[in-house]
């Protein structure tokens, strides 16, 4: 079966292609192998709405069943943020390093509950018709107050997960991918994929 997987980053194409590889018979592309097509822009208000509106394009514009993730970070004691613009949180083309140093600067004065985080991670899958699942994977924890860890991108150097005492860039990649929010999405998604 051809599947897509409707991104051109290469760290969350890594990851995924990981968590795939005990399917059989997959062949996985990427958007690395169509740089004729342009993804729309995610213009979604939640994560959601993005992995639909990736998905749901990139399946009927290159005729193939397509998955598509959205994902970010959330601090609900800052009203959510960084949320759906995790990736543009300090502009239009930030580098992590910059949407880490704005939020941490947003936290400095917040301490206990106030810095409590989640990652979340919402998967669409679509056919060239249409939509046909979306599933949700969500990893709980708290901002630390200062970046460790050289593995992982994003936000991985601040967020640590609760029960845990090493951010997600001090961790290990399959100890990370086995706990991470797009691991749940994934579990939830795999049996939907083993059902067809």
């Amino acid at each position: 079966m051809k599947l897509l997987l409707a991104s051109s980053n290469v760290h969350k194409l890594r990851e995924l292609r990981e968590m795939f590889k005990p399917i059989k018979g997959l062949d996985l592309y990427s958007l690395l192998d169509f740089p004729a097509y342009k993804p729309p822009e995610e213009s979604g208000e939640t994560f959601e709405a993005n992995a639909i509106l990736k998905a749901t394009d990139a399946a009927k514009h290159l005729n193939m069943l397509t998955v598509a993730d959205d994902s970010g970070l959330v601090v609900p004691s800052i009203g959510g943020l960084p949320g759906v613009r995790s990736h543009r949180f300090a502009g239009e083309d930030p580098t992590d390093q910059e949407n880490r140093s704005k939020l941490l600067s947003m936290l400095e004065q917040s301490f206990g509950d106030a810095r409590n985080a989640y990652f979340e991670c919402v998967i669409a899958v679509a056919k060239p018709e249409g939509l046909l699942k979306t599933v949700r994977g969500r990893v709980e924890g708290f901002i630390s107050p200062q970046e460790k860890g050289r593995s992982g991108f994003g936000y991985d150097p601040i967020f640590i997960k609760h029960d845990y005492d090493r951010t997600f860039a001090e961790l290990d990649e399959a100890t990370k991918n086995k706990v991470s929010h797009r691991r749940k999405a994934f579990e939830k998604l795999l049996l939907f994929l083993e059902a067809m």
